[in-house]
């Protein structure tokens, strides 16, 4: 187990990647053993979902730091943000650029994978993003007017790219996540759900289909 850093200015240092045993999980965090180093992470809820069963493994967080508190008060708190995989951790970035949309707020609201939210956002969608924790109608309208159109290498199905085929149903979205969590390629992961689905168009959520992918992936079904 390691810990990769990286020197931003001064003294200060960013922990970009940590590599440690899941010890504890709550609704909004956990704790991650490096040696004889305990780290509390702050996690989205998309994130404390995939790693429920993970606990006492060996997991791998892709981090970002950021300072809790109020600047002029001098009581700022150094917290942990992670993420599932670099990509998660470069969309929370662009989303929460958008004002008003900060680090506490931004974590609230993704309890659906980030390929969700961002095919909601590059399809314009202000009634689904309004189902976000702490999104209401006038944030999910800055959402849309700054982030859409740049959120497309993130989204599954998106409407802008034709040849990825129709746009996923949410079953669809959470197998997908799944998949490349486990270290599938986001396009192959896509056309595998595909031709599942167009095989065994009875299979509605996530729990039958990802099976259901590694056996087409490994020849057993045809």
């Amino acid at each position: 187990m390691q810990v990769w850093a990286k020197l931003k200015t001064g003294a200060n240092i960013m922990i970009a990647k940590i590599e440690g045993k899941l010890t504890d999980l709550t609704t909004d965090k956990g704790l991650i053993q490096i040696g004889q180093i305990t780290y509390e992470v702050m996690l989205p809820g998309y994130a404390v979902s995939k790693l429920s069963n993970c606990i006492g493994k060996d997991i791998t967080l892709f981090t970002m730091q950021y300072y809790e508190g109020t600047p002029g008060k001098g009581n700022l708190i150094p917290r942990l943000v992670g993420f599932l995989s670099d990509g998660e951790k470069e969309f929370f970035n662009k989303y929460t650029s958008v004002k008003g949309l900060g680090v506490k707020k931004g974590l609230k609201s993704l309890t659906i994978p980030v390929a969700t939210i961002a095919s909601y956002i590059e399809s314009g969608d202000e009634k689904l993003l309004q189902t976000l924790p702490a999104v209401g109608k006038r944030l999910a309208q800055l959402i849309i007017a700054e982030l859409k159109g740049k959120l497309q290498s993130f989204a599954v199905g998106d409407v802008s790219h034709p040849a990825a085929g129709a746009e996923f149903d949410a079953y669809q979205i959470e197998a997908m996540e799944i998949l490349v969590a486990w270290g599938e390629k986001r396009n192959e992961a896509m056309e595998l759900i595909q031709l599942a689905c167009q095989k065994h168009p009875d299979i509605k959520t996530a729990e039958q289909l990802v099976p259901l992918v590694y056996r087409i992936k490994q020849g057993i079904e045809v």
